[in-house]
């Protein structure tokens, strides 16, 4: 069977799940792999069959996206010529997480497209969305990598095809202690704003990993240093709890590893919203700015043993396998209906 795994490549989230996806794909065929964006810092140790500009965003340094840099990077030509010239039909089986130029593809040529994404399981009725519902936003998740069926994870499972979230294998073989410092990843801010806000609390020790600095320092109880998987992984493993966007990989990760979470979404960033709703349904502190933040509720998250309890277990190799075997032959039967 020829399969083609198409990824998302703005952010870590969807390249991370990769490295646990791919592995169970091969076991079926052959896997040419499609990765759109550029943002990303994980690097895939597989040949990458088709690299793509795609339509990704980019971060902010304000706390969300840089809107003049993301116009600037969408090429409209650039993406047609892509979605065109990928060969989607030659395949058996086609999977896109939350991946538009091969959706976009698939739809352009009448070839089914199996969406295999956390954004299928934020448009579920069933997941919180936030207070001010916002239908652009919306409608970008629904339209921006459109498939024929979706499967999705989510911080919590609903059932029917969507389940809890994809815990890296790297993740679950981790040795889990506390030291007195806090993981801090919050991409769409500037180095000098995080250090600014978290200096202030000087009780703890905080390590900051920058999507903005390829150069480590140190600013009295504040380490920042570039992002890079080991360092962030054995950062997250050894932590009190963590600071972080609302994207998806991180917090979960955190939940799993029975970590301490408090949560800013991206302005403008309607998953991250949503995102954010879940958690804050599940017991997650939730601040829309760094600005927002109760200086009183974040001194008492700081000191408190609270954990919030999840249960995910390790149902990749039996979610994957099933998706194959109900869609790899062309039948287009959902098992989770």
């Amino acid at each position: 069977m020829n399969i083609l795994y198409a990824i998302q490549g703005t952010g870590n989230g969807h390249v991370a799940r990769a490295l646990d996806v791919i592995p169970i794909l091969k076991k079926y065929g052959n896997v040419d792999i499609a990765l759109s964006g550029h943002q990303s810092d994980i690097v895939l140790p597989w040949e990458i069959k088709y690299r793509l500009h795609g339509a990704g965003f980019v971060f902010g340094k304000k706390g969300g996206v840089d809107v003049v840099k993301t116009l600037k990077n969408i090429n409209l030509f650039n993406f047609i010529n892509e979605m065109v010239r990928v060969p989607v039909r030659d395949y058996d089986l086609v999977i896109s997480d939350f991946e538009p130029v091969i959706a976009w593809s698939c739809k352009l040529k009448a070839k089914a497209c199996i969406g295999v994404s956390h954004q299928s399981a934020v448009l579920h009725p069933l997941a919180p969305k936030p207070k001010n519902r916002s239908l652009l936003g919306k409608n970008i998740l629904k339209y921006y990598a459109p498939t024929s069926c979706n499967y999705g994870f989510h911080f919590k499972p609903f059932g029917d095809g969507f389940f809890a979230p994809v815990i890296r294998k790297d993740i679950r073989a981790l040795e889990i202690e506390v030291k007195n410092h806090f993981t801090v990843y919050l991409p769409a801010y500037s180095d000098e704003a995080i250090v600014a806000f978290l200096s202030q609390y000087n009780q703890v020790d905080w390590e900051v990993f920058s999507k903005h600095n390829k150069e480590s320092f140190v600013h009295k109880n504040v380490k920042v240093k570039p992002v890079d998987k080991e360092g962030f992984v054995n950062s997250l493993a050894s932590s009190k709890g963590v600071l972080c966007n609302a994207g998806f990989e991180t917090p979960a990760e955190a939940l799993f590893l029975k970590k301490k979470l408090c949560v800013l979404p991206m302005t403008g960033q309607y998953e991250q919203q949503c995102n954010a709703a879940m958690l804050q349904s599940m017991g997650v502190p939730v601040y829309n700015t760094l600005s927002e933040i109760n200086d009183t509720e974040f001194t008492d998250w700081l000191s408190s043993d609270e954990i919030i309890e999840v249960d995910y277990p390790d149902d990749t190799s039996w979610i994957i396998s099933s998706i194959v075997k109900a869609h790899g032959s062309g039948v287009n039967e959902v098992l989770w209906a």
